[in-house]
């Protein structure tokens, strides 16, 4: 008989969290990406607000890693912070022509209320909690789109639009960057005192709860309500 493994700290994370997960996957926005009925409008309004929160999440990674317990740490986050501007706003870059986006104009247009909303409490979590405490709430963004990427991709697109958006997430490159992110989470689970595991458990979940809504935004064509 083989002895039982304890579950890391980032499995058990994930357990808390695999409802949402499923009713991710289940959103028509991202069923809409691989079978066809995605609204344009909806992913062109996804686009556009995903480039206001990335401007904010690439803000709260860097606090997280000015946090950091090792300086390898904070050169991680710091290097991951640095490459949300290279490499997924290139992606939006090359997505926004294809869209009939532009730049600019994007730059001026408002930040909506899910938005708005999900990047302050990153943000506010990330500079008043620990570093347990902004680790967990900004790994659901990092995990989830993996974990999306790996699901459509193997369905694929005929639209190449969206085709892009998968490949951009699901790529060995993108994983080996989460995986950095959980080797982190799974070395300083351990640490917690069991109330503060919980406190950043939290986080985690609302986070995630925090994708589900933001997919569910674009796909409604969210706006001000007044």
């Amino acid at each position: 008989m083989h002895a039982q493994t304890e579950p890391t700290w980032s499995q058990r994370l994930w357990r808390e969290i695999e409802p949402t997960f499923a009713a991710i996957l289940a959103h028509p926005f991202v069923t809409g990406l691989t079978d066809g009925t995605l609204d344009e409008r909806a992913f062109a309004q996804y686009v556009a607000q995903d480039v206001h929160y990335l401007r904010d999440y690439a803000r709260a990674l860097a606090i997280v890693g000015a946090k950091a317990p090792t300086l390898a740490d904070t050169a991680t986050f710091a290097r991951h912070a640095a490459e949300v501007f290279d490499v997924e706003l290139q992606l939006h870059d090359s997505l926004l022509p294809q869209l009939g986006l532009d730049a600019d104009l994007l730059a001026r247009s408002p930040v909506l209320p899910t938005t708005r909303a999900y990047t302050s409490y990153l943000v506010a979590t990330a500079y008043g909690g620990t570093f347990a405490d902004g680790l967990a709430a900004i790994l659901p963004c990092y995990w989830i789109y993996a974990r999306v990427g790996t699901a459509l991709a193997e369905r694929g697109s005929s639209d190449p639009r969206y085709q892009l958006w998968i490949d951009g997430y699901s790529g060995e490159e993108y994983a080996a960057t989460v995986d950095e992110v959980l080797a982190v989470t799974d070395r300083v689970g351990p640490t917690l005192t069991a109330a503060d595991e919980a406190a950043a458990r939290a986080h985690f979940v609302t986070t995630a709860r925090y994708e589900w809504m933001f997919f569910d935004a674009a796909h409604r064509l969210e706006n001000w309500p007044v």
